[in-house]
């Protein structure tokens, strides 16, 4: 999964990079438009540790997350991001918009988290719509009156409004024929509210969550300066600090969490004498589709999944043979939906 980080100049957007990731880039220099770091981070499981304790495994494999910190603009230019952050962005699977809670020195514009939230929405509306527009162009040239015409005018009468195509109520089918165009304003959206330090526990304003709810995004507040700090930190240093700012936990947990809900991620575990390994599957996906994410040789052969219970794996100490003993193993066709932390063998021929 490729997350991509972005924002305004002076949002804290890399010192976040920085607290999720355990990197250390370069902070403060508002870097040119060609910039770009990446990192990526170990999804924690404790189900899949507990497997581990249990085999002993030469090795242990977590599912990972890959962060683009991708370069910053400015709201005021009104030019919009540049080509190359507008690609990287249509790359990632899911956009992280920092946003600067903070005072800035170094920045002219006070500070207003909702002025920079619908400046950036508008932004992405706006690169959406240049598509449509371009596409629309050609259609009409050739006097097409297809059904992609008609659905591009409504995109296009949507985005004119500056309202985000996530808000748009289209059947997945009809958006499964734009898959190619790779409308931002569609792609599933976190904001990360970032907060000074004597505030890392605030909540955001009223204002601030409504227009979330109502443009169909994801909302989250961290103190990049504080989460940043944490890394540095032996645990027993960590939680104590955590405690004496009222948190419970690092911001990275949390947003580990709200990426998987975000994105509706599971994962599915598979065990051995030499590899217990955590996968990652969109939820709902049939067994099959789920074969095909280790190779996709298992999903065109695909004969059964074995499925076990996490729990039940743990409490046999790892044995396929004491579980098929205690009846814990189960098997599925083609069809079956895998749930969320189960143990998943694939019987295959090709």
């Amino acid at each position: 999964m490729k997350v991509g980080i972005v924002g305004f100049r002076g949002c804290g957007k890399t010192t976040v990079f920085n607290a999720l990731t355990g990197l250390h880039a370069e902070v403060g220099g508002f870097h040119g438009d060609d910039v770009k770091n990446l990192g990526n981070i170990k999804v924690p499981d404790k189900r899949l540790s507990a497997i581990a304790e249990k085999l002993n495994p030469k090795k242990l494999i977590f599912a990972e997350i890959i962060f683009a910190d991708l370069a910053a603009t400015t709201p005021k230019q009104g030019a919009g991001f540049s080509g190359e952050v507008l690609t990287e962005m249509r790359q990632s699977d899911a956009l992280v918009h920092v946003v600067r809670a903070f005072d800035n020195p170094e920045l002219a514009e006070e500070t207003d988290a909702f002025r920079d939230i619908q400046a950036f929405e508008s932004e992405i509306c706006l690169a959406d719509l240049m598509v449509v527009e371009s596409r629309l162009t050609r259609l009409k040239k050739t006097g097409d009156k297809s059904k992609e015409r008609e659905y591009l005018e409504k995109i296009q009468a949507h985005l004119e409004q500056e309202k985000p195509l996530r808000t748009l109520d289209f059947t997945e089918d009809v958006w499964n024929l734009f898959a190619g165009f790779t409308f931002l304003s569609l792609e599933d959206c976190l904001i990360l509210l970032n907060l000074p330090e004597d505030q890392a526990t605030d909540e955001p304003s009223g204002e601030i969550q409504a227009y979330a709810k109502e443009h169909g995004v994801r909302l989250m507040t961290i103190s990049g300066e504080v989460e940043m700090e944490l890394n540095d930190l032996e645990e027993e240093e960590r939680n104590e600090f955590l405690e004496s700012l009222g948190l419970t936990e690092p911001a990275k947990d949390r947003f580990i969490r709200a990426a998987y809900e975000m994105l509706s991620l599971i994962s599915f575990f598979t065990f051995g004498p030499d590899e217990v390994r955590a996968w990652t599957i969109k939820k709902g996906i049939t067994a099959q589709k789920a074969a095909g994410k280790i190779h996709s040789d298992i999903e065109r052969g695909f004969i059964r999944a074995e499925v076990w219970e996490w729990e039940d794996v743990v409490s046999h100490d790892g044995s396929e043979a004491k579980l098929k003993e205690a009846k814990k193993l189960s098997l599925e066709g083609k069809g079956y939906i895998p749930k969320d932390g189960q143990c998943i063998h694939f019987r295959f021929n090709v």
